[in-house]
């Protein structure tokens, strides 16, 4: 059991590190240029602090990742790890909530505001977002599985109703 769980807990780590890197990549590749009336402009990533938010977030977080895959299994900073599961989960659910709004209005517009969607003039780049939102959102059911794993593996209920 306790070889299947290490193996779960890699297994899960591993997939949220390439589901982070591939959202971060797809993003910050994100880029068209468009002419509409004579006026030339470039759809990129970091012209929305919300997109620039999500990629400096997942990249902190897919180094994260990364970093947590070596660490020993008899390490004693796995309750740390956890912790910092818990504060980075809160980073990929806020990073991926503000960069869906803003892909949102860039699709839809918002009439409210007067603001028009983009997505008809660059829709290569709209594309890339919606492919980076995907990946990070698969990054997000991923760590939240992993944080609950994480909590259970060192809370252990066995150990609880031992005692």
């Amino acid at each position: 059991m306790d070889k299947t769980r290490k193996a779960c807990h890699l297994l899960l780590r591993f997939l949220v590190f390439l589901a982070t890197l591939a959202a971060v990549i797809l993003m910050a590749t994100s880029h068209e240029t468009a002419t509409i009336f004579t006026v030339t402009f470039e759809a990129k990533y970091t012209n929305s602090p919300a997109f620039k938010y999500f990629v400096t977030a997942y990249s902190v977080i897919t180094v994260y990742g990364f970093l947590v895959l070596f660490l020993p299994a008899k390490s004693l900073l796995w309750k740390l790890v956890v912790a910092l599961d818990l504060l980075f989960t809160m980073l990929v659910v806020s990073s991926f909530s503000a960069s869906l709004a803003i892909a949102q209005v860039g699709k839809k517009g918002n009439s409210d505001a007067g603001w028009l969607p983009i997505c008809g003039s660059v829709p290569k780049y709209c594309d890339q977002v919606t492919r980076a939102l995907i990946a990070g959102f698969i990054a997000m059911i991923i760590y939240i599985i992993l944080l609950l794993h994480s909590i259970n593996t060192v809370i252990d209920p066995l150990l609880l109703r031992q005692s």
